[in-house]
């Protein structure tokens, strides 16, 4: 399966990259550059239309260029979900604050959409799929909350906080996917490329 196709993740994201790497996929990675507007509310179809958006511009730059090749690109997007609103990235610490606040004492979602643009044998094809983790936070005070937002690990994270961090103390507990909360459902991703190659 894809030995000779070249993968390319289109995210700047060290997390996905390097559960790319865990799963033995070599890749490259183009960062797309497009605006990132969906216009889907729904969680699910939101992350999964940002995936597509930079999917797809990663796709048509690489295709230009690279004809005659064999490739994939996979385009991901994670949001944070609570109480019927999308949280995205922080754009400050109070901010970060408000979403902290919401997901302590309760339980969220975490939605990952990916999208695999490809071109094998001269063929096209366009792959989209999402992923929901549900994430349990224990009580937080308020000191606990604005320690974790002074340590930054807070930044530029979906929902305020990386699973894998410091945050991962306050974690009570998961159901679902892991790796989906982390940016990348590695072993769905995994099982799709097996079926659609």
């Amino acid at each position: 399966m894809l030995e000779n196709v070249n993968i390319i993740l289109a995210s700047a994201s060290p997390r996905r990259t390097e559960l790319l790497a865990q799963a033995g996929m070599n890749h490259k990675i183009i960062v797309s550059d497009c605006e990132e507007h969906a216009k889907a509310h729904a969680p699910e179809e939101y992350v999964m239309e940002l995936a597509q958006i930079k999917a797809e511009d990663v796709f048509q730059k690489y295709y230009k260029e690279h004809l005659e090749e064999d490739f994939l690109v996979i385009g991901a997007d994670t949001v944070v979900a609570a109480e019927g609103k999308i949280l995205g990235k922080p754009k400050s610490d109070a901010d970060a604050y408000e979403m902290l606040s919401m997901l302590q004492a309760n339980t969220h979602q975490v939605y990952t959409g990916v999208a695999v643009c490809s071109c094998v044998g001269g063929e096209m094809k366009r792959h989209t799929f999402f992923e929901r983790s549900d994430v349990e936070v224990y009580p937080m005070s308020e000191e606990e909350i604005n320690t974790y937002i002074s340590t930054g690990d807070c930044r530029d994270k979906a929902g305020s906080y990386g699973i894998q961090g410091q945050f991962a103390v306050h974690i009570k507990g998961i159901h679902g996917d892991y790796n989906n909360i982390v940016g990348l459902p590695i072993a769905k991703l995994y099982q799709e490329l097996k079926k659609e190659f």
